[in-house]
C-alpha cells in the first residue's frame, strides 16, 4: 500500500453515510459474510439492523471512515432497548409498512423470515438482558477486519455507553459466527445464559473499561 494513501479513522455517523452503511451492513449480514444472494432486495437487513438505530440513536452510532469520506465499517447501538422497542413498534414499522407488509402466514423464504422479525420487535425484550440495558451491532468490511478497526470502534461507543450513565450492554450473534464470538471474547464480552436463546449467543460486558 502507498504510504500517502488515506489511513481509516473513527468519527461520528452522519446522514451522508446512510447508503455506505447500508453496503456494509448487506456485505456482512450472513454469518458474517455477504447476504445478497440470500436477501435479494438490498433494503431489506439495513431497514432492521442498521438504519433504525442511525435515525433513533444517532449520537450512539460511529463509522470507520476509509479516509477519503467512505464508510468501510460501523458500530451503532441503543442506550435503553426498552425505549428502542417502544419507538420501532410506534414510528419505524409504520415507515415500512408498505414496502415490507406483515407476514400473513409461516415464511417461506429467508427473506419473509427477515420480515418477520422486522413486525417483532418485542423479540428484544428478553428478560435474561434487564442488567444489560444497552445493546449493539458492529460490522466490518472483511478488507478492514482483523486490524484492530473493530476494537476502535467498540471503545468509542463504550465510551459514549459509560457517559450516559449506562451500566452494561449486550448484543445477539449468530452462535456459529465463531469468528465473531473470539472478537468479542477478547474485548471482555461474557455469555449471558437465556432461555430458548434459538440460533443466538447473547453476550454482555460493562461499558466501563476495566
Amino acid at each position: 500500500m502507498p504510504s500517502d494513501a488515506p489511513s481509516p479513522f473513527v468519527r461520528p455517523y452522519r446522514p451522508a453515510d446512510r447508503d455506505a452503511v447500508g453496503d456494509v451492513c448487506v456485505r456482512t449480514a450472513h454469518n458474517g459474510g455477504d447476504s445478497r444472494e440470500l436477501y435479494p432486495d438490498l433494503r431489506l437487513m439495513p431497514a432492521i439492523f442498521a438504519e433504525p438505530y442511525c435515525h433513533f440513536d444517532p449520537d450512539l452510532a460511529f463509522v470507520l471512515d476509509d479516509g477519503t469520506g467512505r464508510a468501510e465499517g460501523y458500530v451503532i447501538g441503543t442506550a435503553d432497548t426498552e425505549r428502542f422497542v417502544e419507538d420501532c413498534r410506534r414510528t419505524w414499522i409504520p415507515r415500512l409498512i408498505d414496502r415490507y407488509p406483515a407476514p400473513a402466514a409461516p415464511p417461506r423464504t429467508p427473506s419473509e423470515e427477515m420480515i418477520g422479525l422486522l413486525h417483532r420487535p418485542e423479540r428484544m425484550l428478553v428478560p435474561e438482558l434487564a442488567a444489560y440495558p444497552a445493546h449493539l451491532h458492529i460490522d466490518l468490511l472483511p478488507a478492514r477486519q482483523r486490524r484492530g478497526h473493530g476494537r476502535q470502534l467498540m471503545g468509542v461507543l463504550l465510551d459514549a455507553l459509560h457517559q450516559k450513565g449506562v451500566p452494561a450492554v449486550h448484543l445477539g450473534m449468530v452462535t456459529a459466527n465463531t469468528a465473531a464470538r473470539a472478537f468479542y471474547d477478547r474485548l471482555g464480552f461474557h455469555e449471558i445464559p437465556v432461555r430458548d436463546p434459538g440460533p443466538l449467543t447473547y453476550l454482555g460486558r460493562a461499558t466501563a473499561n476495566g
